[in-house]
């Protein structure tokens, strides 16, 4: 099994981006003599998949947050790229992990090596790759509460996508995503491979309540705004005061998520570790996906996500394009940045021939219930959808940012020059 370390499975440590301040590279170009990326410090990598003649490009990056009031916090997120697992060519695997609380950073860490090494493990895997997911994270959780980790009130969120021949297997806990490109005609249309487990989700708000949850924002428990009334809609808006989770009669522990690896005491009123998990046939028409942290979507769409990632050939480009994006957006909304996290993974070389589609674009999402194991239900969920600019268009309204460096601050990420950089060619038929 190899690994692909960004704060990953071993202790390299974090991308170059979020060693040192890059601002001196500003007019260089992206790639060195040595093959390195200047913005990311990464070689392009490259895995074949060869029971289907395809292979994956891709790239990641991670960069620590800027907290003003505690300016030497560590980056909680963490990623991992494992590939041939279980020894074969043809499964592989890409997550990132978004630690949160005091112990945050120690929970992903923990959560990222224990999912895969369950997953590696699991004699079932190619048999039934769900069960063996939903086995692996609640395991993981287990393993985590009995840990010398303190999780009472610190967990992670995870986004994992496992990649078995031509399938996608996608597997979800908490507020980050993973979303995949799609060629329609001349359109990249952005599909979400997961959805959003927080209280903005009716199913999900519902299901917290019944576990006991009180659902209320910052400004209800507060008194500035009536508690007995339900002030957000069911989708997410603009806005720093989301709904968040309260044990009743109590103010703790305020998570925004609904679902999560780790935080004990949330779990008595109703955050699991139950993953949602969605199933994707790979196809010609798909062109690359996304798995990212919430630090990502926090201020951009999903298709304004893959909009910006399709405007480069270069992945590592992308990933640098976005992470500078969302760090910029983040400091005209708050006074903060979250850690921002991004692997990007090209398809390349998939053909028809052989392939018979046996999900749609959107995928099936198997939802499993809050409390028992073995039992399920299947459901079909649609990704957000607006409408989609062509891909040779302009992109004017996104304002890529040339540069981010803030005095002071967090380490700068320097971001391409869109003009210097070819974007995704996409055939048209």
């Amino acid at each position: 099994m190899g690994c692909v370390l960004g704060k990953c499975c071993t202790s390299s440590g974090y991308p170059p981006s979020s060693a040192g301040d890059m601002a001196e590279f500003y007019d260089s170009p992206p790639c060195s003599l040595h093959g390195k990326h200047i913005l990311t410090g990464r070689s392009l990598e490259f895995v074949h998949v060869p029971s289907h003649n395809y292979h994956m490009e891709y790239s990641l990056l991670t960069q620590r947050g800027y907290y003003p009031d505690s300016p030497d916090k560590e980056n909680q997120d963490s990623l991992c790229v494992s590939t041939q697992i279980r020894g074969n060519p043809n499964i592989h695997f890409f997550g990132v992990f978004d630690g949160h609380g005091q112990f945050g950073s120690q929970c992903s860490n923990f959560v990222k090596s224990r999912v895969v090494e369950i997953l590696c493990n699991d004699p079932t895997l190619l048999e039934d790759p769900v069960k063996a997911y939903n086995s692996a994270f609640l395991t993981t959780n287990d393993d985590l509460h009995n840990s010398e980790i303190d999780d009472s009130m610190s967990g992670t969120t995870a986004i994992t996508v496992l990649v078995v021949g031509n399938t996608l297997y996608v597997a979800n806990v908490g507020d980050s995503r993973a979303v995949i490109a799609v060629k329609d005609g001349n359109r990249i249309v952005a599909e979400d491979l997961s959805r959003d487990q927080t209280p903005f989700r009716k199913d999900e708000c519902e299901r917290v309540k019944l576990a006991g949850a009180r659902v209320l924002t910052i400004d209800q428990i507060e008194g500035l705004k009536d508690p007995d009334i339900q002030i957000w809609g069911d989708e997410e808006s603009e806005g720093s005061d989301p709904p968040r989770l309260w044990v009743p009669n109590n103010l703790y522990p305020g998570t925004a998520f609904t679902r999560s690896v780790g935080d004990h005491t949330a779990e008595k009123i109703g955050v699991i570790a139950v993953p949602e998990v969605s199933t994707v046939q790979l196809t010609p028409n798909h062109l690359f996906f996304v798995v990212a942290s919430d630090g990502v979507f926090e201020f951009l769409t999903s298709q304004a996500v893959v909009d910006m990632a399709a405007r480069y050939s270069d992945p590592r480009d992308a990933c640098a394009a976005i992470a500078g994006e969302s760090y910029k957006l983040w400091l005209e909304h708050e006074n903060r940045t979250d850690d921002i996290t991004i692997i990007i993974v090209h398809i390349k070389g998939l053909s028809n021939s052989g392939a018979v589609v046996t999900a749609g674009l959107n995928g099936v999402c198997i939802r499993h219930t809050s409390s028992e194991r073995e039992t399920s239900e299947i459901s079909a969920f649609t990704g957000s959808s607006e409408v989609f600019r062509s891909i040779r268009s302009d992109f004017s309204d996104l304002q890529i940012s040339q540069h981010v460096g803030l005095m002071n601050r967090s380490t700068a990420i320097v971001v391409p020059s869109p003009a210097r950089h070819r974007p995704l060619e996409v055939e048209v038929g």
